[in-house]
This record gives structure tokens, sequence and C-alpha cells, in this order.
């Protein structure tokens, strides 16, 4: 077995790279926080869109490409690098997905051709403030086909035109696809620490809604998205883990102090080959990740819960350790680094935080053992 890309993958990947190095350096990035609004740069979502990404994993019979999940995580493993200021996680990674999963035939021929071209943008709104969200503290209600309630923060919840939301029902908890353009739709900024990814309050007031597919169970349901979206976002943290690592060893070869290079001393290496480390084991763990859902093998919530903790891990570390190399000029606003910061803790806290996906992977290990046991 062969976790790695093929020939044509990695033609794929570098593509990608060239291309987003053309049309999105870091000084896109930079404008994106300066400018302090929605967190999107909304030419480069249609650039994006044109070049058929968002695409890449969804059925030819919906509008996609049907290139695979495989060829999605490279493009993900780019994105992240980039730090590409564009809601394509929200609307790729958790929209789409939940549409796939477990959305109508209907539903999914209505939306899923407009994700495919770009054209609309996809939320999911889970969260209710901090803590973890459990089927009792939903208080966001579904009755009579309105909705009402309010879920903060929604990532990209300031430019996302449709919602997929959870909310309880008198049936349990389920998802519900709402119009965020529509009426009793009240969003408001929400200031977090990478601007670069908006994310925003938003108050249902009886708003109109739909069920997401039918008779949904909406905490299994969510529990399968988020492990899709879990190995997709895996590569993203990779991607921008991996390029912290370029840039702290680069500045490590420039930079001289007492005469020498500043990489040549133990402790900077140290730290370089801590990061390399780290970013290795969440590497291999995405990789399995990535085989799980391009095969849909029954291992994928092992593997997504395994993969999300080590790319959160790696990408904190070497986010850390890239601001601990450049020294006192890391820390400054002039300096690239805190990009990547600000990218680390955002993407490990949006589809739950590492501590809970260490819980989820501790209970979905100890299953197994059982189940190995009997």
């Amino acid at each position: 077995m062969n976790f790695d890309y093929t020939e044509d993958q990695k033609s794929l990947k570098d593509e990608a790279r060239r291309y987003l190095n053309a049309v999105s350096p870091i000084t896109v990035v930079r404008a994106v926080l300066e400018a302090d609004g929605d967190g999107c740069d909304s030419g480069l979502w249609k650039q994006i869109g044109e070049q058929g990404w968002c695409a890449a994993a969804i059925p030819e019979s919906y509008g996609g490409l049907e290139m695979g999940y495989v060829e999605l995580c490279a493009l993900a493993e780019e994105l992240g690098r980039a730090l590409a200021p564009v809601p394509f996680a929200s609307t790729v990674y958790c929209f789409a997905e939940a549409l796939l999963a477990v959305g109508t035939d209907a539903q999914k021929e209505e939306l899923l051709p407009q994700v495919c071209s770009g054209d609309l943008i996809g939320t999911l709104a889970v969260s209710e403030g901090a803590g973890v969200l459990t089927p009792e503290r939903i208080a966001t209600r579904f009755a009579d086909g309105r909705i009402s309630g309010a879920k903060v923060p929604v990532v990209d919840g300031l430019v996302a035109g449709k919602a997929v939301v959870l909310a309880a029902a008198d049936t349990g908890p389920g998802l519900f696809l709402v119009d965020l353009g529509g009426e009793g739709i009240t969003r408001e900024k929400v200031s977090t620490i990478d601007p670069t990814r908006g994310e925003a309050r938003i108050v249902f007031d009886d708003a109109p809604a739909q069920p997401l597919g039918d008779g949904v169970d909406g905490i299994a349901a969510l529990s399968g998205i988020e492990d899709r979206a879990a190995v997709l976002m895996a590569f993203e943290q990779l991607g921008g883990a991996d390029r912290c690592l370029e840039m702290a060893r680069d500045y490590a070869l420039e930079r001289y102090a007492f005469g020498r290079q500043i990489g040549s001393y133990q402790a900077i290496k140290h730290k370089l080959a801590d990061v390399f480390v780290k970013n290795e084991v969440a590497r291999a763990n995405a990789y399995y990740g990535a085989w799980a859902l391009s095969t849909d093998a029954p291992e994928l919530p092992l593997a997504a819960a395994a993969a999300r903790v080590a790319a959160c891990e790696a990408y904190w570390h070497a986010a850390k350790e890239n601001i601990q190399t450049h020294g006192g000029i890391g820390f400054t606003w002039e300096a690239d680094c805190h990009f990547f910061y600000r990218r680390a803790r955002h993407l490990g806290l949006v589809i739950g935080s590492p501590r809970d996906w260490k819980r989820r992977l501790a209970t979905r290990l100890e299953a197994r053992v059982a189940a190995e046991v009997d």
C-alpha cells in the first residue's frame, strides 16, 4: 500500500502552488488582515471557483469534476501553505460534505452545482458559545418550518449565502438548511485572532428553514461530517506547518549572530528538528485519513481523529517555533510569522478543539479494542 501522492496528484499540487504563488502571495493575506473586513478576498475566491477547485471531489452528476478526495487533499495542502483568505474550508469541507452525506437528491441538485462554480458560499453553524455542545445544551430550535436561536462563532458567516444549522426539534437534534440572505437573519461580526477568516454571530429570528435530508439524526450526521472535514482540514494545517518550517529554516541560514549562521547553533537545530518530526507525524496521519476518506473505509472515524489531533499539534508547534527562530523580529507586525500563528490557532478550533478530538480518539480506540476482544 502506497501512502503518497501519485505523479498526477503531485503535478496537480505543484500547479496549485505555482498558481497560488502568483495570485495569493502573503501581501494579499496582509491586505485582508489590515482591511479588517469580512475576512474574504472575493476576487481570489472567484478565481479559485473558475479553476474548478471547489468541484474537485463532487460527483459529475452534480456539476463536479469527481477527481477524488486525495486530489482535494492536495489542493487543501497548498491553500493552507498560501494562507488563502477564502471560504474554501467552510464551503467545500463542511457545507458541501454535509449535502453529500445527508442531503436529499433535490437539495444536492439545487445547491451542489452552485458550490462547484464558486457562486455559493456555504458554512456550518453549530457552536453556541464556549464549551462542548451536547444535545441537552442546544438552544436553537426548529418548529413548523422556522428556526430561532443564535450561533457563535460561525466561520465565514459574514459572507456565506447558505448555512447548515444544528438545532433541536420535537424529534430530536437535526440539521437544517437556512438561507442567510432571507428574512429573520441578523449577522454581527465577531473579533477573533485570525481576521483573514471572518467569523460572525448569527441570530435566527423565526427564519425559514428546511430539514437537511430526511429524518436525519443531527448529532450522528454532524459527527460524520466533522470526520470528513477533519481529514481535509488536516492537510490545510499540514501545508501551513510545512511553510512555517521552511520560513524558520531560511531565516536560520541567512541570519548571523557572533559571526555564525544561527542555524549552526545546536539550539536552533533542535527546534527545527522537533518541528520536522511533528510535521512528519502529522503527514503520516493525514495520509492515512486521506486513504480512509477516499475509500470510505470503516477506519475513517479513527483515522480522522488521529489526523486532526496530529495536525493541530504540528501546526501550533511549527507556528510558535517559527516566531521563536526569527527572534525579536518574529513578534513584529511587519514580519509574516504572525499570519501562520493566527491561522494555526483558528484551524485548531473551527470544528472542535484538540482536547475534544483527543477525547474522540480515545473513545474510538477503546471501542475498537473492545470489538477486537469480543
